[in-house]
């Protein structure tokens, strides 16, 4: 298995992670792998209790040599995000009218047992 492969696999496991997490937390899935030229959102979520559209950029981590995944949002990163969900709210009608949010959901996945370890960031990312 190649590096790139195994990164997709742990991204993509990190996000079926956090998805499962968010909805037992009370978030209904709205969309996933969201692309546009430029940017892409990993999870986005409705928080049913707010009504508050969540984008979420899901982070993991295999331990913490590569540092911890609730550092990886860059200034240029949290930029990108910004951007993008702009994009996925001004192309999604429907969600014109919702306040939202851009969370980080970090994961670190414990090499020894191999379970994740998650932890939840609301709010993470803000303009300006």
């Amino acid at each position: 298995m190649t590096d790139t492969h195994r990164r997709k696999t742990l991204g993509d496991n990190a996000e079926a992670h956090a998805r499962r997490f968010l909805e037992a937390q009370g978030m209904t899935f709205v969309a996933a792998q969201w692309r546009r030229p430029g940017g892409e959102l990993d999870l986005v979520m409705l928080d049913r209790a707010s009504e508050c559209l969540v984008v979420v950029e899901v982070k993991a981590r295999r331990g913490e040599r590569a540092g911890r995944a609730d550092d990886a949002i860059t200034p240029a990163k949290a930029a990108r995000l910004l951007s993008t969900a702009e994009w996925f709210v001004a192309e999604h009608p429907e969600h014109r009218h919702r306040i939202w949010r851009i969370d980080l959901v970090a994961i670190a996945i414990d090499p020894a047992t191999g379970r994740p370890e998650i932890r939840h960031y609301v709010n993470a990312v803000q303009a300006g």
